[in-house]
């Protein structure tokens, strides 16, 4: 694999009494308290997410923590396991949008305690999708069930943390429906819009 190919991580040189040596970017972003959530939510992401909030949390179950999201969305099931994680801890977590929090990834942003975006950040919201479509009639109506039972359960989490109606909500995510940082803010799915992090 092409050295340009492959996912740069960047290190940081540290020099001590000892010498130099180098730590991962990530890994001193996480001695500040600061997770990234970035790209597709999997149940990879959620393991690795849920493992730091826990273990932050047991070390300063005071302090504050920070979560980056940039990312697409992706599983329900693992979104909902982060989403009830954030909600179990007793940190207070600030939820900061560079780029994009779509779908799952904006239940996720919109359930921060202090909610933040850069300005040509965007959310976009919307019903959760079927993956898969056939099988019996049974089977058809199962699937149909269960996505208007998660349907509800979202717009509930949405609507509890923009202060906006249910049906407002069901209106909104009828469709693909996209917010840039003033209207996010305006919608109530975001506090304010920053330029400093």
């Amino acid at each position: 694999m092409s050295k340009f190919n492959a996912i740069y991580t960047p290190q940081i040189l540290k020099e001590t009494s000892s010498g130099h040596y180098s730590v991962r970017i990530e890994d001193e972003m996480f001695r500040n308290r600061e997770i990234q959530c970035t790209g597709t939510i999997d149940e990879a992401m959620c393991n690795s997410v849920s493992m730091q909030l826990r273990y932050l949390n047991s070390v300063s179950p005071d302090k504050e923590i920070k979560i980056f999201i940039n990312s697409p969305g992706g599983e329900v099931a693992s979104g909902m396991a982060l989403y009830d994680v954030m909600k179990s801890i007793s940190c207070p977590i600030r939820t900061i949008c560079l780029g994009t929090a779509a779908s799952m990834a904006a239940v996720l942003f919109i359930s921060g305690d202090e909610r933040e975006m850069l300005p040509h950040s965007h959310i976009m919201i919307h019903d959760p999708l079927i993956s898969r479509f056939g099988g019996s009639a049974l089977q058809v109506k199962s699937m149909s069930d269960n996505l208007m039972q998660t349907r509800e359960i979202i717009g509930n989490i949405l609507a509890k943390h923009t202060g906006r109606s249910l049906e407002e909500i069901f209106e909104a995510t009828s469709k693909d429906t996209y917010f840039n940082a003033e209207e996010a803010v305006q919608y109530g799915i975001a506090d304010r819009i920053i330029t400093t992090i």
